[in-house]
């Protein structure tokens, strides 16, 4: 049986192509969707992909995934910098958490400088684009060889 591993999307993520793409670039949502099921499938691993402008759905999502997922992959957007409560329900998880932003948030705003997402994240991935899901997942299916 495959191991599954979540990658959770948070807010305005469904406008990847569309807004400032100069920052985040023109590939879609979509497009990473069907990136990561081609990587998945590379490693054996199955996903659940999802995307929501909503906290508490990330959170609910972060709670299924304790029991569910052998791996979480999240883009937490700006709740990475805002979002205890997304650190709360990250923290009882006991899967690898890895974190990915498709821009480099440390060549950003002050306020995007840090992450409550990062303390539980035992990877971050940042300014590689939509290829950060892709390395996020390489990533995953190591630490999964290795547990």
């Amino acid at each position: 049986m495959a191991k599954v591993v979540y990658i959770l999307n948070g807010p305005n993520l469904n406008l990847l192509g569309k807004r400032e793409p100069e920052i985040y670039g023109h590939q879609t949502l979509d497009d990473v969707h069907q990136m990561c099921i081609a990587q998945a499938e590379n490693h054996g691993l199955d996903i659940v992909f999802r995307q929501s402008n909503a906290e508490h759905d990330l959170i609910d999502w972060v709670q299924e995934a304790r029991e569910a997922a052998h791996a979480i992959i999240i883009n937490p957007a700006a709740y990475s910098h805002t979002s205890i409560a997304i650190l709360d329900a990250l923290s009882a998880c006991t899967c690898p958490v890895i974190e990915v932003h498709v821009s480099n948030i440390h060549r950003r705003e002050t306020f995007r400088h840090h992450s409550y997402v990062s303390q539980k994240a035992d990877a971050v991935i940042a300014g590689c684009g939509v290829e950060g899901y892709l390395l996020a997942l390489q990533r995953a299916a190591t630490l999964l060889k290795e547990s």
